[in-house]
């Protein structure tokens, strides 16, 4: 049984008993180990009992495995409270159907959406998530901003992309006129995130990056000075890339190359850049991703629901791409479940490549490790090592669903998603048993039934 405990950041907490896999570079693990936690920071590890600490907290990891926080690398936060429409839609489909009622966005809405998306993540696993906002209406106010409270009322660690488009409909993007922005002015609201809430200490809760949205919405003027801003501020750059052949298509039209060379003549490649999805790239693409080290979040449940296709995850990671996990957004992915990414990760790598494809470590290791070297922050998470962030996440591997499984990794990556016994994150607790903390589920749970019927009915 897991004790509470209090947000105290003198606190001890010692994780005894436990399954311990720590994903450090040689993958060590711990039949039956313990970490020791003080303040933030990860002080201890190792195999057997913890050593006697009379003023420490304990809890008895019996029965449970524990693994480094899970890291979202891809998502929609404000798309939670418009799930479940153009189910059968494609991804333009999809698109058209749901921009005017993004467009109604609003504060309250946006904030909704956000912490009930990021309490969601929390009950699978994520300590870490990024966001990219891109839809900022006319009238909708400080949507940013709202993001970031949402992210602070959860607990979680908050990586927001402040996105970005200047490409609309009677330009010959995609979104509608109401939702797009004037470059200047675009350019100008991304700068201002960065000076209100980047935090580039190794300890930060938030980080900034910058995320034009992709190149049917986006101009090429606004992708490279977007690229320029975010090397002069020393940020990350994201962006949508190569998720559908529609859009290889529009860019080909358009362009007269894929989106990768159309996106790499730009600026767009290096170990400050990570594309979501990366599905339809050939040979030649998948070498300059890796070869530039760029980063890729698989969003595999999103591009399966969108048949969008599969992206080439063993061939990426061959070649040195650093590939993390997203869940993408809520609107094309309703289940929102990071630990469900690093099942279909697998899964889908198996059904494309032979069972050798991904092994299930190679799986947690996108979710952990992979995610956080995405997101520039290896050196402080992804891992259960001494010195590192205490971000955790303590699965119950004894009941029903799992009790049988000899081998906990695999029990957790290919069994049921199991009850989540603790979550940690900056060393205090957001979820405990099975259940988040820091806020209320159930008025969440109201609050995004009412803003999603406003918005869904005008």
């Amino acid at each position: 049984m897991t004790t509470r405990i209090p947000q105290d950041s003198s606190v001890t907490t010692v994780i005894d008993g436990c399954h311990v896999v720590t994903m450090d570079d040689v993958r060590t693990e711990h039949e039956s180990g313990h970490v020791v936690v003080e303040g933030n920071r990860i002080v201890a590890l190792g195999a057997g009992p913890a050593p006697e600490m009379p003023r420490a907290r304990i809890v008895d990891g019996s029965g449970c495995l524990l693994t480094p926080g899970l890291v979202n690398t891809h998502h929609h936060l404000y798309q939670w409270v418009t799930r479940g429409q153009a189910v059968d839609g494609t991804l333009f489909e999809w698109l058209t159907t749901l921009y005017p009622v993004w467009a109604r966005l609003d504060e309250e809405s946006v904030d909704a959406a956000a912490q009930g998306s990021l309490a969601w993540l929390a009950r699978t696993g994520c300590t870490t998530s990024s966001d990219h906002h891109y839809v900022f209406p006319h009238e909708g106010g400080d949507l940013f901003a709202a993001e970031v409270g949402a992210a602070r009322a959860v607990g979680l660690r908050f990586h927001p992309s402040r996105g970005s488009m200047d490409l609309g409909e009677s330009a010959g993007g995609l979104p509608p006129d109401s939702v797009v922005e004037d470059r200047d002015a675009a350019l100008a609201a991304t700068e201002a995130a960065i000076d209100r809430w980047h935090d580039p200490s190794p300890d930060a809760m938030v980080r900034v990056a910058v995320a034009p949205c992709s190149p049917f919405s986006v101009t090429a003027d606004l992708m490279r000075d977007a690229a320029e801003l975010a090397r002069r501020r020393d940020v990350l750059l994201h962006t949508h890339l190569a998720e559908t052949t529609d859009e290889e298509e529009y860019c080909r039209e358009r362009f007269g190359r894929s989106s990768l060379e159309y996106v790499a003549d730009l600026g767009w490649l290096g170990d400050d850049v990570w594309f979501a999805h990366a599905i339809h790239l050939d040979d030649d693409g998948v070498k300059r991703v890796g070869d530039s080290r760029t980063g890729v979040a698989h969003c595999p449940s999103s591009n399966a629901r969108l048949g969008a296709g599969i992206a080439r995850t063993r061939e990426l990671r061959d070649v040195g791409a650093r590939v993390g996990l997203g869940v993408d957004g809520a609107a094309s992915n309703e289940a929102s479940s990071l630990l469900e990414e690093v099942r279909h990760a697998v899964l889908f790598a198996r059904a494309r490549g032979g069972p050798q494809a991904l092994t299930v470590r190679d799986g947690l290791d996108l979710a952990t490790r992979g995610g956080a070297a995405v997101l520039g922050r290896l050196d402080d998470l992804g891992s259960i090592e001494s010195g590192k962030l205490a971000d955790l996440a303590l699965w119950r591997l004894d009941t029903l669903a799992h009790a049988d499984i000899p081998d906990p990794v695999a029990a957790l990556v290919l069994g049921a998603p199991p009850p989540l016994e603790l979550l940690l994150v900056n060393g205090e607790p957001v979820v405990e048993r099975d259940r988040v903390v820091t806020v209320d589920e159930d008025e969440l749970a109201r609050r995004a039934a009412t803003v999603s019927r406003a918005l869904l009915t005008g």
